[in-house]
């Protein structure tokens, strides 16, 4: 019962007065740099360290999130697609000038070989059916040589 009323008013106490007056720590009541086995000074520094590589993680994030906005919003321009606000915003966010990495640039490079390729010409003729390009070749190659000695025969030229 002495427990309880004592338990009870020392709280309250404690309250009215601030918890001033002499505070004892006891054993199981660290700072942090006890807790750890570290001095004050060993600890500030530890905490400087973690803030620090925390903002270096935060950064490289950002760059990598800038990457992926950079290149989607390639693809958007390429098919005309309607522009995205949160890409634009990361974009910005990293500085405005981000380059994409190099698998991404490669890949972007390839497709853009491949339109140019499916855009000419001989292109166009691979995209109609039942045309075969190595014996159209091979008769343009024919009848090419046929005109250059048909040329070397004539009497007037």
């Amino acid at each position: 019962m002495a427990f309880m009323v004592k338990s009870m008013v020392g709280g309250q106490l404690k309250n009215l007065t601030g918890g001033l007056g002499g505070e004892e720590k006891s054993e199981g009541e660290k700072t942090p740099a006890e807790a750890q086995g570290m001095t004050r000074e060993e600890y500030e520094e530890y905490q400087r360290q973690l803030v620090e590589e925390k903002m270096e993680r935060d950064a490289q994030f950002a760059q990598r999130k800038a990457e992926r906005a950079t290149f989607r919003s390639h693809f958007r321009d390429k098919y005309r697609l309607p522009k995205n606000e949160t890409d634009d915003n990361q974009i910005q966010l990293v500085g405005g000038d981000v380059e994409l990495p190099k698998e991404l640039a490669k890949m972007i490079e390839q497709d853009n070989e491949e339109e140019e390729e499916k855009n000419s010409v001989i292109g166009q003729l691979s995209n109609i059916q039942n045309l075969d390009l190595d014996s159209l070749k091979d008769k343009a190659s024919a009848t090419l040589e046929d005109l250059k000695q048909s040329a070397e025969k004539c009497s007037v030229m």
